[in-house]
């Protein structure tokens, strides 16, 4: 009878410890909100002519931290906010938001949003992460890699970093080398970059 009594009462010890090893693991993983006016999407691309910058809007976010580890996260940016910011000639500078908004670049009219979702953060130094994620524009997903920093403060986080995105690889042809030849000076370059910063909150 003692040894029922025993076991019982160890088993119940056991479950209490594990529920209470499971409680703390939950309460470390948090879930930031991404505050999307204050976080900020700059892209680059360039041609053999010149070069084009401009803004897109997030939609929405989280950024997912392990106590103050980035550990994951999903960012959905709105395509149809793209703006260029280097050309004062409203016309020119429409002319290009309206080709880059067109099946020639992004098709945003069936495909509005470009979505990143973190498959894996490796730190590199404190704060410093290789983060990987799934890449998914005109409905292709690709992986990509890239460097982040993380500053985690009592109210949040801010994360930033430069990702270089191979438009090749979401059927975006347009004057691309990897589909045409002699372009000339007519090409545009594959790579284009995007400098992320993302501030979100508890």
């Amino acid at each position: 009878m003692k040894s029922i009594k025993f076991f019982v009462a160890s088993l119940a010890v056991a479950l209490f410890v594990s529920s209470s090893v499971s409680a703390d693991t939950d309460k470390k993983a948090t879930s930031l909100k991404v505050n999307t006016a204050k976080s900020e999407l700059t892209w680059l691309g360039k041609k053999v002519t010149g070069e084009h910058t401009g803004k897109i809007s997030l939609k929405e976010g989280t950024i997912i931290l392990d106590g103050a580890k980035l550990t994951g996260g999903k960012f959905v940016a709105d395509l149809n906010s793209i703006t260029c910011t280097d050309l004062t000639d409203k016309e020119y500078n429409g002319k290009l938001i309206g080709h880059l908004k067109s099946d020639d670049f992004f098709g945003v009219e069936k495909h509005p949003t470009a979505t990143f979702v973190v498959t894996k953060a490796t730190p590199k130094a404190t704060g410093v992460y290789d983060v990987t994620g799934d890449l998914t524009i005109k409905g292709i997903t690709k992986p990509v890699t890239f460097p982040v920093t993380v500053k985690t403060t009592a109210s949040g986080a801010e994360a930033t970093g430069k990702l270089v995105v191979d438009r090749s690889k979401y059927d975006i042809k347009y004057n691309s080398k990897s589909f045409f030849d002699n372009l000339g000076d007519k090409m545009i370059h594959d790579d284009f970059s995007i400098d992320v910063k993302l501030v979100a909150a508890k």
